[in-house]
């Protein structure tokens, strides 16, 4: 679970870490009461008005405007507030831009790149650093890795002092800022143990000309494993940001993602799901959507799987691989066929059953009627859902 910069800001202070003095402004509908009272909160005549959006990028999108005087700081406010931003992150539907953050502009020397997440590999908590922050991390990581440091957090241990020192050495910090950096980046660590975030992210953390630290950016992800612990953050949860198929899926128990291709996929386990999927890749084809509907799936379940699935309208062709270990293979094509016949199913559906009672669900499928296609073998099913995908 994401939460918007503001958001992630305030659990910053709370934790001691410096961001700039802000205000902030919600809906479309704010008074000229609240604007003026933004504008007093922040002084000028600098600023710098944010858009607040789950979505990287802002900036180059025109979700980022640094202005001068009230004139400007109001006309980029109410341009923004209410409208919908278009990142390299959000698609071409973009996101709606629910509050916009006005803020006090930073005498920026230098910026830097400071994160914390979790290297599954490796089983530990890893920080990681650059000396080139901003904008274009991303490729700074693709075409210049040496630049990203990284340190690995000892789960016994923690972070240890000597650690964030070494780190701020490395990073070209000197003087009393090695012990300011030390300070916030042990803030950051406990908050992100605390909160059981997934990742926390500051781009930039920004050196002043004063010399001082700065998180002028601020990411928070919630690792949502830990949500039943943290009502606290999880009320900060903005579901206008979020994709609404993935959304429904989530209120029925389902583990669902949308992609750019047109051939969906509903799976009962996630490695058979990311398998199947790439069976499709294999084939030629493009994956719409990958979908876990789980191992102890419900007939039920099923059918709010496939309307969901069917609301994509960019999809051409279904394939359902569905092995039947503790779910029954004829309880799963008895929801497969109701949902059919509730949305009229028109798209071709390849449905490969394999497992407990399956030869008797591959008949329910055979004889009912619908666009269904039984197959046994998963690479015949994903070359026929393939060919379907192509002429459908």
């Amino acid at each position: 679970m994401n939460l918007h910069e503001y958001q992630a800001k305030a659990l910053f202070a709370q934790a001691g870490i410096p961001v700039p003095v802000s205000a902030l402004i919600e809906g479309s509908a704010f008074s000229e009461n609240q604007l003026q009272a933004a504008l007093a909160a922040v002084p000028g005549p600098r600023r710098v008005i944010k858009a607040q959006v789950h979505s990287g990028a802002r900036g180059k999108a025109g979700g980022v405007k640094l202005v001068e005087g009230d004139a400007a700081a109001i006309e980029a406010i109410r341009a923004m507030a209410g409208s919908r931003l278009i990142t390299q992150q959000t698609g071409p539907q973009g996101l709606p831009v629910s509050a916009v953050l006005v803020e006090a502009a930073t005498d920026i020397a230098r910026e830097l790149y400071l994160a914390i997440t979790v290297d599954r590999q490796r089983e530990r908590v890893v920080v990681m650093a650059s000396t080139e922050g901003g904008m274009d991390i991303e490729e700074v990581a693709k075409s210049r890795p040496e630049k990203i440091l990284s340190l690995s957090v000892h789960p016994v241990t923690g972070l240890m002092p000597y650690q964030a020192r070494e780190l701020g050495f490395k990073l070209g910090l000197e003087g009393t800022q090695i012990s300011h950096f030390v300070k916030l980046l042990t803030a950051l660590y406990q908050l992100f143990v605390e909160k059981d975030a997934s990742l926390v992210e500051i781009n930039p953390l920004v050196v002043t000309g004063a010399g001082e630290l700065i998180a002028l950016d601020a990411k928070f992800v919630l690792d949502d494993n830990a949500a039943y612990r943290q009502s606290a953050v999880v009320a900060l949860r903005d579901t206008s940001q979020e994709d609404e198929r993935e959304l429904a899926a989530s209120e029925h128990g389902l583990n669902y993602v949308s992609l750019d291709g047109n051939i969906a996929c509903m799976v009962n386990g996630a490695g058979l799901a990311m398998a199947t999927m790439d069976l499709i890749k294999l084939e030629g084809g493009e994956p719409a959507n990958f979908l876990d509907v789980g191992g102890g799936t419900t007939a039920a379940k099923v059918a709010e799987a496939f309307k969901l699935i069917l609301s994509d309208q960019k999809v051409a062709a279904i394939l359902v691989n569905i092995f039947g270990g503790i779910v029954r293979c004829d309880l799963i094509a008895e929801g497969i066929i109701d949902a059919a016949r509730q949305v009229q199913l028109t798209v071709p559906t390849v449905v490969r059953l394999e497992g407990t009672n399956a030869e008797q669900g591959r008949k329910m499928l055979e004889e009912s009627g619908l666009n269904l296609v039984a197959e046994t073998d998963l690479a015949l099913a994903a070359r026929k859902v393939v060919e379907l995908s192509r002429t459908a």
